[in-house]
């Protein structure tokens, strides 16, 4: 259907160049949009950074079209300094854009065109259950352990949790926790997304590892704490069938415990279950992030 949508609006794009009418151009305009609208529909996950990267090259790309245009008419310099903004948007979107899916261990076809949406081979069961924990018995964990990794995802960003996050990393540090985040290239919505909210909340940049820095540590951790991650912390991308086959990922299930701040038991934006949430060193806090940070806060705050 995509196809034929994509077909039928170069169609009128062709037509209208050959009538040389503009009547033709509203349907090129329409079908071309719903094409783009049904091309990212079903991207989800991991993969949207991509998407909104390679989306945000294009309207460099689109600027400098339109400076090109304004060039040989009376805004010239105008049409200059248009061609120049939209080459260097356009350039720095797209080498971004391959950087992420490189650091995904995909191609862009491949996060347009495949990999999301698929199902995963026949036969294929998680073994386990789902733990749910209340926020008592994760403050007892916490304030126990030696050392706790904290991994930030676009559920932190939801629920605007940045804060909180804040607030426990000083409480962990006053009881001589040794507190640190591991960050994924691609958690979020945007590169950077989680190191921009960290920041905002005032958390020590020294404290950020990303991946290949942090990925070391997680056997050696106490406590994992996941705030409102899924595919980028979930091992099925190292089982083959797997749509996330292939896919580096945070170890956070090599740490001694691991516990997950999730609004439910649903599965993630890319609807792939999480083989995390049913090993047997995990548990469950369900709820929203902030809600449940504030409620592990002030169990901390009484031991």
């Amino acid at each position: 259907m995509n196809t034929a949508v994509l077909i039928i609006g170069l169609g009128f794009g062709v037509w209208a160049l050959w009538q040389v009418s503009a009547v033709w151009l509203l349907p090129f305009y329409v079908l071309l949009l719903l094409y783009g609208v049904l091309l990212t529909l079903p991207i989800g996950g991991a993969d949207m950074p991509v998407v909104i990267s390679l989306t945000n090259a294009f309207t460099g790309i689109a600027v400098a079209l339109d400076g090109f245009a304004l060039v040989n008419g009376p805004l010239g310099d105008a049409g200059y300094a248009m061609v120049i903004a939209g080459v260097l948007v356009g350039s720095a979107g797209s080498l971004l854009t391959y950087l992420m899916a490189k650091a995904m261990n995909r191609s862009v076809a491949n996060v347009f065109f495949g990999a999301f949406g698929a199902t995963e081979e026949q036969g294929t069961t998680i073994q386990g259950s789902l733990k749910p924990i209340e926020a008592s018995d994760v403050a007892v964990m916490l304030a126990y352990a030696q050392k706790v990794i904290i991994v930030p995802g676009y559920g932190l960003a939801v629920a605007q949790a940045q804060g909180k996050v804040r607030e426990l990393d000083d409480l962990l540090e006053q009881k001589g926790v040794a507190v640190k985040f591991g960050i994924h290239p691609v958690a979020g919505r945007m590169p950077g997304h989680m190191n921009v909210l960290l920041a905002e909340a005032g958390v020590s940049y020294d404290k950020l590892f990303d991946r290949d820095e942090i990925n070391p540590e997680f056997p050696t951790a106490d406590v994992v704490l996941v705030i409102g991650a899924n595919d980028v912390v979930n091992p099925a991308a190292h089982r083959k069938g797997s749509p996330l086959y292939g896919m580096p990922i945070l170890d956070v299930d090599a740490a001694k415990e691991v516990i997950v701040l999730k609004r439910g038991s649903g599965k993630g934006f890319a609807g792939i279950e999480n083989d995390l949430f049913y090993r047997d060193n995990c548990r469950m806090l369900y709820g929203d992030a902030q809600d449940s940070l504030t409620k592990v806060i002030q169990e901390l705050k009484k031991l």
